[in-house]
This record gives structure tokens, sequence and C-alpha cells, in this order.
């Protein structure tokens, strides 16, 4: 993807169309451009060029993605940062990307002098949110970047420059940066145009997924792509989410299924205006149909779609079709064309028709490897281009993929393989459930058991009986969790995932 290119064209196009909204403010396309063009043209000023690293640590504010399009602008290397890492992250993360710049706002508990000396290869942090005492000394205003008095230059693109780096783990041990480069974010929209077909009638509502995460930068470049308006939101709230819909109006969104859990959790959500969505997209996550039926019924002229797609393969990667029955939502349809797909068993050996293995994919939707990980690169990369997604998948007689879940939710009870992701599907069809997960906890006797933590709907009264008796009706007498622990609320990531690596160092 050419940024100057697309940028330029879709100034011309939409001129004061608007591009972004903001709390109470429109940014157009003309300003869009006019902005990334600023910021490209002050990290030049400050000797960022092609294929240097730059760093965003910022919420989700429109800095971020015109600090991001500043760099793309250069052909240089974002690397996008959650903005709820620690210092100590921070550090890790900035020390192993090799960033040059960092652009960021100050924060409780954050001392960016600290992290200046601790980042030998940091030349120059820009600051949106400053203290005057130390700003002038150590750092560089947001504002005085874009006062640069000097045009962006004229970089030559090539598909193969290296776009991005995306952290996904490695917090504080092992960093495991997933590296892009400018040919993968052709692949987003082009997955969108082929499955959905937007245009630029469409609008987007982005509710604070990070774009630190691949999942939040996706909404950028459709906007980009398809002259769409998009609503930003700097984090989710579920209250907030359903305000942005009645008011801007938005067709096409994509979320998580806690997101889903949160929205209809809200006493109100029914007397929300829905009616503008043509498309309700659901990532991350097997999805419960009840679920999603319910919410459905909020949105009458939405298509309500299931996809997948993960970092490493620039995600999105398939949709289930457009009209498919909902009761069908496990099913995340078939890959794009371009993308090749097989299910390979324990042993290693491909597997032939209806068949349930690890996912593997093949194509250039394919990240170009962990940066600086080349042994964590082998591992998952085959010679032959074959990356082994860790995802167990189910392929039916029509060709059509499910997602079980990932080879480390898988239980094994005395023998037997549990999947922690089809527990959890059969514990949210009882009626008094709000939220649940399962993970495996050790059993002298069986070598490893389900747990499940559960959140009651609300005023609900939930036992442990209760459920052990529902699901014996759903799911194999091994396949019930052993342990059941009710809790008030379960911990999430910043994109709204069930965060399950907490309850498992509980």
């Amino acid at each position: 993807m050419d940024f100057a290119v697309l940028l330029k064209k879709q100034a011309q196009k939409y001129t004061d169309k608007t591009a972004l909204n903001f709390r109470d403010t429109a940014v157009s396309f003309t300003q869009l451009r006019d902005l990334s063009l600023k910021a490209a043209a002050g990290l030049s000023g400050l000797g960022v060029a092609k294929s240097d690293k730059v760093a965003i640590y910022l919420p989700n504010i429109p800095e971020y993605m015109f600090g991001l399009l500043g760099i793309f602008l250069l052909r240089a290397t974002a690397v996008p940062l959650d903005f709820m890492l620690t210092e100590e992250e921070l550090i890790n993360f900035l020390n192993h990307s090799d960033a040059k710049a960092l652009i960021a706002q100050e924060k409780k508990g954050l001392d960016l002098v600290r992290i200046k000396t601790a980042c030998p290869g940091l030349k120059n942090i820009i600051l949106l949110a400053w203290n005057e005492a130390t700003v002038d000394k150590y750092f560089i205003k947001w504002e005085r970047l874009l006062e640069a008095d000097i045009p962006a230059p004229q970089i030559k693109a090539e598909d193969t420059d290296h776009s991005a780096i995306f952290y996904t783990s490695g917090s504080t041990g092992h960093p495991k940066g997933v590296l892009l480069t400018y040919a993968h974010f052709d692949h987003p929209v082009k997955a969108f145009e082929y499955f959905l077909r937007p245009g630029d009638q469409d609008s987007l509502i982005c509710p604070g997924i990070p774009f630190s995460h691949l999942g939040g930068l996706d909404y950028m470049l459709l906007m980009l792509y398809f002259g769409a308006t998009m609503t930003l939101q700097e984090r989710f709230h579920p209250l907030e989410f359903l305000k942005g819909i009645a008011k801007y109006r938005p067709t096409i969104f994509c979320i998580v299924p806690a997101m889903y859990v949160a929205i209809l959790s809200l006493k109100d959500h029914d007397k929300f205006d829905l009616s503008s969505l043509r498309y309700a997209v659901v990532f991350g996550a097997p999805s419960s149909p009840v679920l999603l039926e319910k919410f459905l019924r909020a949105c009458p002229n939405a298509y309500l779609l299931n996809g997948w797609g993960l970092t490493e393969t620039a995600a999105p990667n398939s949709f289930l079709p457009t009209g498919t029955n909902t009761k069908e939502i496990a099913n995340t349809g078939k890959f794009m064309p371009g993308t090749e797909a097989q299910l390979v068993d324990a042993a290693g050996s491909v597997l032939s028709g209806a068949a349930k293995g690890e996912l593997w994919l093949k194509g250039k939707a394919i990240m170009a490897g962990y940066y600086k990980e080349p042994e964590l690169t082998r591992e998952v990369l085959t010679a032959d281009g074959w990356f082994k997604t860790g995802d167990v998948a189910w392929r039916d007689e029509l060709g059509r993929y499910s997602i079980v879940g990932r080879i480390k939710e898988m239980i094994k009870v005395g023998g037997e393989i549990v999947f922690e992701p089809e527990v959890e599907l059969a514990i949210l069809r009882h009626p008094k459930v709000k939220e649940a997960t399962v993970i495996g906890v050790a059993d002298k006797l069986r070598g490893e058991v389900p747990k499940a933590f559960v959140v009651a709907a609300d005023g609900a009264s939930l036992e442990s009986e209760e459920l052990r008796e529902f699901l014996r009706q759903h799911i194999a007498h091994f396949k019930i969790p052993h342990q059941f622990e009710f809790l008030p609320a379960l911990p999430k990531n910043r994109t709204g995932k069930i965060d399950k690596e907490s309850l498992r160092k509980t």
C-alpha cells in the first residue's frame, strides 16, 4: 500500500468529506492528508528516514492516526504500542524494536526521562501532553513537530518495505513482534472488499480497539481505502458505543464477543436505533449463537458475520458467508482467493475431506516473520511457506472452516481431549449466565480437568450443581467442569478479549 498516493487521491476525491469523527471534532480527508504530511515532514526533520523504526505510545486519539500516517509516508516502520503498557514493558519493546523516535503522551507512573536514558537508540521523544519544566530540555512538542518548514520527502515505495512491528506477547520477557510489509496492508482491505463489498457510502465506528492492534489499524485502512467516514472512540464503553451508533449512523463495525456481552448487559440496549447497520462482524473467539441471535434482534437490518484472522496473517482472512443462518455463527466460512488452507494432524500429516486439525495457511498474507527472532519464526513457518496458526479448526464437507480453539486451549482429561471454547459455549447457553470462560487445572487422578469461571446474569442466582445438571444435557460428562468459580466480572485485555492468562495465574 502506497499511503502517499492514497492520501492524495482521497483528498482530491473527497475534499471536504469527513474522514474522522472524534468526540465533537470532525477531520476532513483534506485535513487528514495535510496533518499526515506535516507529521512526516517533522519526523524527517528529526532525521527519520526510510526503514527507521518509530514507536507510538498514545491512547486512541486522532494524533495516533496522524503519527502513523506520517511514518508510513516516509516508508519508515511503525511500532504501535498499547497505551496500557507499563514503563518496564515500554522500555523492553523500544529497545527490542530499535526505535529511533517515540511519539507519546505523559501519564501517571511513567518516567519519560528514565525511558530516554534506558533506551540508548531512542534519539527523540515527541510529546502531546507535557510538563513544561521538562519538555523543552528533554523532549519535542507535537505542535512544534507539525511546524516543520520543509516539505515531506518523496520516498520510492516498494511492497517489501517493512511497515510495522506489532507486539503480541513478551511484554516483560521474550518479545514477539510480528513484522509486516507495506504489501500486507493491502490484504485487510481486499478481504473486506471480497466478502463485504464496502464503499464510500459506508461509515465505520471503532469502539476503542487500539491502533496498537491490527484490528484497530484495520479501521484506518478501511476508512482510507474506501473513502468511508470513521467514528473513533477512545475506549470501549458499551453505552457510549450504542450512543455513537445512534448519533453517527455507521453501517459497519467489527468487535469481539465480550463486547457483545457488555452491550447486551445494558438494561436499555434495545432502546437504541441500530437500523443503520449493514454488517455487524465478530472476531477474536468462538461465538455463542444464542448471544448473537439476541444481538441481531436489536439490529434486524444487519448481516451478522463471523470472521477470523491473526496479526501474523494480516487479518481478516475469512468470513462467514452473508445470509448464513445465525446458528452457524461458529463457521468462519472459506478463505479468500490467494490464501491456501490445510489441516494437519499431530503427526504432521495433511488431512483431507471433513476433518479436524491444526490450521495452516500459505500466501501473501503471511507475515515476514518475528522481528529479530529467527528461531521463533522457524517454529511457525515451514521451509515451503506454510504458517502454523496454532488454531485447531474443523472443516466440513462443503470446505468451510470453524475455529475450535487454540492448541493451548486443549485440556487432556484422562486421555480425552476437551477444547475450552466448546465448554464455554455450552455454559453460555444457560439463561442465567452472562459470561463464562474455561481453563485447565491440574488433577492428580486425570492429569487435568476443566475449571469454569462464570458471571451470572444481573439479578440471577446460580449455583454449581444447577450448571452441572444443565451441562449434562449438552456435553459429554468428561467435558463438564470439575470446579465452578463465580465472579462479578471476567478480566479483559485491551481488545476486549477475556484474559485467561490472568485467571491461570490465580
